[in-house]
């Protein structure tokens, strides 16, 4: 028996994926989060659910983890005292930025908090040119001197990012060799390492997050491979990034910048692989939890990567899937604001003391609560069993909202669940619509601990006609590691024309490319048929702002090839911006290098049609506040453990997990498919 782990860490709970590749036996369990110190929790939940199916933790062949340690002390401001060090004259350029506002409209609106304050900003003499060529050397006198203040200010992480360091990154190589000298102890990190991309305050306040978060993803992994190492786990641990794919635990310390989306990527990667398991290519994917809601969008089974977001207030250039956040989620705390309306989020109650019918202490009523009032969520347990819940708190504190606004707790309660259903509508609008996209042509994938729950309502406000759900909704996270392959992306910036001149500048830029991936797949073991690499260019008319990824061919850089960048770079154009502007020049702007080291991932079998009949499920019956049926209406309650494939279920009614609860809405159909996800359809 091997056994395969993936463990998702989110802020409410830790999620565990237990697959054995002889079998296909799927295993779940879900822990608390422990937010003190993740890796405790990661560790319970390991050992429990190792446990829960007698494997032994020598028989553990392949363990990766999913954490929003980093995003989160990004986030909460927890990071370390960081000290920077640039390029003369540019100690303000991280304060300054591109001088726009957070918010166009809000004149109001605060810049996010400074990560490293102005007397920690040091600048030495040096200045490489846009060409490469050297304007002045490099004072390595002042790194040192640099280098020692900062030590004795204390700080624990720097950052070293010179102006055309992506260029040449000879000046920064020195800057790091002085300060390792100077203060060896420190968390130290570089733009031209990082981030070697055009775009100096971009790569500039990148490499600081990256030097910011260092010390805290450092001692986190080394806590938590440790406490792996006690349970008697002997495989190497992986770590999910941004990109979707694995990278190890020492690769994951020195670059914690491309971990900021660590969570929710495996998410898409596990729906992008169940779209290709049930044949549904275009789909929406809603990701509930109890802190927020994610969502991306899947066009051709496929997520858009991009290669710089903004991360909570900070411009991040890493590579990452395209997924928009918001704070929605089953712990947000609903409150009466100034006006008198009622808000929800994006405050959260967290792990602890967690919704009010957890009965830690809270006493602000959550999205959990409305849930439980309502009945939509069990109102006496949760986690099959193993959390108790109480009801009457949850309806004294939202009936205390209730008072304020004049409405009857079961109205007050509905309207939570109606504020949260907008909030999320509206995040997925940004994503489709507003990108030229149209919901209704896509199925809404719906997952996380509260997301079958509030999928079906989510869907009929965007009419969307067809939902999606996993077989293991509440855990796909986790499951989503079992699902992905290692991978690492390289990338090099050298601005040129789309002409003939190009190729020798192509063809040399996708060389030094080829040689980081190699490195990088020597240093992960992978071999042969395993590593695979695709190369995509960063392409723009001549004078934009903004550029657009192009995949380039595999084989020689020929006139073929330039073709085929200028055929690809029209096209995304007109996709993205609805015109092709011919004649003008076409820019190359950045080279990248995609390497993947394949690997064996889990594998689902379909299972035989057992027919339509359901009534074998259930499990008995309750009462459940639902508007679309003017009230109070009796809904079966199946067990979807035993729920076969071909069982069909009409709402409304309810389905059971232990680690999530899908309502259908009256009207609606479900179907369980093959590979024993549920389809549900509203039919009237």
């Amino acid at each position: 028996m091997a056994w395969r782990i993936g463990v998702d860490s989110g802020g409410t709970f830790c999620d565990i994926c237990l697959f054995e590749d002889v079998t296909g036996q799927v295993e779940v369990w879900k822990v608390s989060s422990t937010p003190d110190d993740p890796s405790r929790g990661i560790s319970q939940g390991v050992s429990e659910g190792i446990g829960n199916v007698g494997a032994e933790p020598a028989s553990i062949g392949y363990f990766g983890h999913g954490t929003t340690v980093g995003t989160n002390a990004l986030i909460q401001h927890r990071g370390v005292k960081t000290g920077l060090i640039t390029t003369d004259g540019f100690r303000d350029l991280l304060e300054i930025g591109r001088q726009k506002r957070p918010d166009l409209y809000d004149l109001q609106a605060d810049k996010p908090e400074l990560l490293v304050a102005r007397d920690l900003r040091l600048e030495v003499p040096e200045r490489i040119r846009h060409d490469g060529s050297v304007e002045t050397v490099l004072d390595e006198d002042a790194v040192r001197e640099a280098a020692r203040a900062l030590k004795a200010a204390d700080v624990k992480a720097v950052a070293v990012s010179f102006l055309y360091g992506f260029v040449r990154p000879e000046h920064e190589a020195i800057a790091r060799r002085i300060i390792t000298e100077e203060f060896p102890e420190a968390f130290l990190c570089t733009g031209s390492e990082v981030a070697p991309e055009f775009r100096e305050y971009e790569r500039l306040s990148t490499a600081v997050v990256n030097a910011y978060l260092g010390p805290v993803m450092q001692g986190y992994i080394r806590r938590l491979a440790n406490r792996l190492a006690e349970l008697g786990l002997t495989t190497t641990p992986h770590l999910t990034q941004s990109n979707g794919g694995v990278i190890g635990f020492e690769q994951a310390a020195r670059l914690p910048v491309r971990t900021v989306l660590s969570g929710p990527s495996t998410g898409v990667v596990a729906a992008q692989e169940i779209g290709k398991m049930v044949g549904i290519p275009d789909l929406i994917t809603f990701d509930m939890g109890g802190t927020s809601t994610d969502v991306a969008l899947l066009k051709g089974g496929q997520c858009r990567l991009t290669g710089e977001a903004i991360v909570h207030g900070y411009p991040i250039k890493a590579p990452m899937l395209d997924i928009h956040t918001v704070g929605a989620g089953g712990g947000s705390i609903a409150y009466v604001d100034n006006g008198g309306l009622l808000k929800v989020g994006p405050r959260s109650c967290g792990a602890f003391p967690g919704p009010v019918c957890y009965d830690k202490g809270n006493d602000e009523p959550a999205t959990t609560d409305a849930n439980v009032v309502l009945q939509t969520l069990n109102p006496t347990h949760l986690l099959g069993g193993r959390m108790e819940v109480r009801q009457d708190l949850a309806k004294a504190a939202i009936g205390r909202i209730a008072d304020k606004l004049g409405m009857d707790v079961m109205a007050t309660a509905q309207g939570i669940i109606s504020v949260v259903t907008a909030n999320m509508a509206r995040a997925i609008r940004v994503i489709s619509v507003q990108r030229g996209h149209d919901p209704r042509d896509y199925t809404l994938v719906a997952f996380g601990g509260a997301g079958p729950l509030h999928a079906a309502r989510l869907a009929k406000e965007l009419e969307i006609k067809r939902i999606l759900i996993p077989r293991n909704p509440g855990i796909l996270c986790a499951m989503g590691l079992l699902l992905t392959d290692l991978r690492a992306d390289f990338a090099s910036t050298k601005l040129t024309l789309l002409d003939k001149a190009a190729i020798p500048v192509i063809e040399e830029a996708f060389a030094g490319l080829a040689v980081q991936a190699e490195h990088w797949f020597e240093e992960e073991g992978i071999e042969g048929a395993a590593k695979k690499t695709a190369r995509t260019v960063d392409m723009r008319y001549q004078g934009q702002n903004y550029e657009l990824s192009v995949a380039l061919p595999e084989g020689p850089v020929t006139e073929a090839s330039l073709a085929a960048l200028a055929e690809g770079f029209a096209e995304a154009h007109k996709r993205q911006y609805g015109f092709v502007a011919e004649g003008e020049p076409v820019q190359l702007v950045t080279f990248r290098v995609e390497a993947t080291g394949l690997v064996a991932k889990a594998r689902f079998q379909p299972q035989p049609d057992a027919g339509p009949d359901a009534s074998h499920a259930i499990i008995g019956s309750r009462d459940v506040w639902m508007p679309e049926a003017n009230g109070w209406v009796s809904c079966p309650i199946y067990d979807r453990a035993v729920l076969k494939s071909g069982n069909k279920i009409s709402g409304p009614a309810i389905i059971e997990q232990m680690d999530s609860t899908t309502v259908l809405l009256p009207g609606m159909v479900a179907t369980v498919e093959p590979f024993m996800n549920i389809i549900a359809e509203f039919v009237a």
